[in-house]
């Protein structure tokens, strides 16, 4: 049975005991929660040596971390090494987005090399198979399609992205609807040119049981993707958007029904008085399913410094409802992101989980309360403690040393000591 079912049973499962004890949450709420359908719980039946993870109501959120070759670079140690990095630096989970190279092989070398849960979007390589034998990416067949998505729940993978909201409706409004940037999501855009050229219906769509019952068997969380996603800021919260908004609502609750969990995919790139606003109608739509945001990226002409717009973005969506925060690396729009992009996105969007964590959990706020003890008495080793990234903390202070307890931006003028030194002389 799935994490689903059995929270409706009554069941508190270990994987709802193991997380509940993480967390530091009631298990009995985890479960309600679970029930409902408002927290899913990424642990493939297959996948015996993760260690689940929950995203959605009343548990933390949480940061997602994308790696994975490209038909240009491929270099699976180096996706190894991101994937281990991800992890230090703070990220629940991986998504495999690989599409150069033997998929299958770095797939299954990227789930043992980390006990997180990973998840991948199978219709990649579908697409990938039809180029390797030379073939056009519309010449995939249903049975290629689903072939990838069987393999992939198989291998043990614990989410999967399919764009089952990329209808034939929706490409048809696409030939009426300007867009600005047209659309970016890579496997929504391999649907629709699928959809374009055959006349045919979205086989997901079309035969969304047959997934619900692919799903069900090996408890993979469904996660749908939002492939009509604003790529820039004029799309943002257009009619195709929203469109797919309501149909993945509506598929949610066929989710529900067959006792699969399922989550929802959102923007993308949103102005900042936006985004409140499109997290809320997004969760109203759907139910409360949880929420999976890319960024929302609040500016475009930030290129090299997307992780920080995305930041700025995640940290709001967070704020009001979004559950699930997927990275941006500083080499978004510009390339395939090296390690050191990898740590820069997941510490960026680590800061932003964060800023949000510690206004519902008291055991996160305590953690910037010592470090707010430690920087009040200049205790420079507890601060180093209690630090996230360690190895920068050391690097700025052997950088720029002072010879002074305080730090090289201020020295013997440092506003703490001075006020700390005049205190101490007034109560002796």
């Amino acid at each position: 049975m799935t994490q689903l079912e059995e929270a409706r049973r009554g069941v508190i499962t270990e994987e709802m005991k193991f997380i509940a004890e993480r967390e530091g949450i009631d298990a009995e709420k985890l479960r309600r929660n679970v029930a409902k359908g408002y927290t899913v719980i990424f642990r493939n039946v297959c996948h015996d040596w993760v260690k689940p993870v929950a995203v959605g109501a009343g548990v933390r959120v949480k940061v997602n971390a994308n790696i994975g070759t490209s038909r240009d670079i491929i270099d699976v140690e180096a996706e190894i090494e991101k994937a281990k990095v991800a992890v230090k630096y703070g990220a629940d989970t991986i998504m495999d987005l690989s599409t150069g190279g033997d998929l299958d092989e770095i797939r299954k070398t990227i789930m043992h090399a980390v006990d997180v849960p990973v998840g991948t979007v199978p219709i990649y390589q579908a697409a990938e198979e039809m180029l390797a034998k030379g073939k056009a990416i519309i010449e995939m067949t249903e049975e290629d399609m689903w072939k990838a998505v069987e393999k992939h729940f198989k291998d043990g993978v614990d989410y999967t992205t399919i764009h089952v909201g990329v209808t034939k409706e929706v490409v048809e409004k696409m030939k009426r609807t300007k867009r600005t940037v047209g659309m970016v999501s890579r496997g929504g855009t391999f649907l629709a040119a699928w959809i374009l050229h055959w006349g045919e219906e979205n086989p997901f769509y079309k035969d969304y049981d047959y997934l619900l019952e692919l799903a069900k068997e090996y408890d993979v969380v469904l996660s749908l993707g939002d492939g009509l996603r604003p790529g820039g800021l004029p799309d943002a919260g257009d009619e195709l958007q929203i469109a797919e908004l309501y149909t993945l609502g509506r598929l949610v609750r066929r989710a529900r029904e067959a006792g699969v969990q399922t989550m929802v995919e959102g923007p993308g790139h949103v102005p900042i008085d936006q985004i409140a606003a499109q997290v809320k109608l997004a969760k109203v739509a759907t139910d409360n399913a949880p929420f999976y945001v890319l960024g929302p990226i609040v500016t475009d002409i930030f290129p090299g410094y997307d992780h920080i717009a995305s930041a700025i973005g995640g940290a709001i969506a967070a704020l009001n409802g979004a559950d699930f925060l997927c990275y941006v690396t500083p080499a978004e729009h510009l390339g395939l992101p090296d390690v050191e992009h990898v740590r820069q996105g997941v510490i960026a969007a680590k800061i932003a989980a964060h800023a949000v964590n510690l206004t519902r959990f008291e055991a996160d706020f305590r953690k910037d309360y010592l470090m707010a003890l430690a920087r009040g008495k200049l205790n420079w080793a507890r601060q180093f403690d209690l630090s996230m990234d360690k190895e920068r903390f050391l690097e700025i202070r052997k950088e720029r040393p002072t010879k002074t307890e305080a730090c090289s931006m201020c020295g013997d003028l440092c506003a703490i000591k001075l006020i700390n030194d005049m205190l101490a002389g007034e109560r002796e």
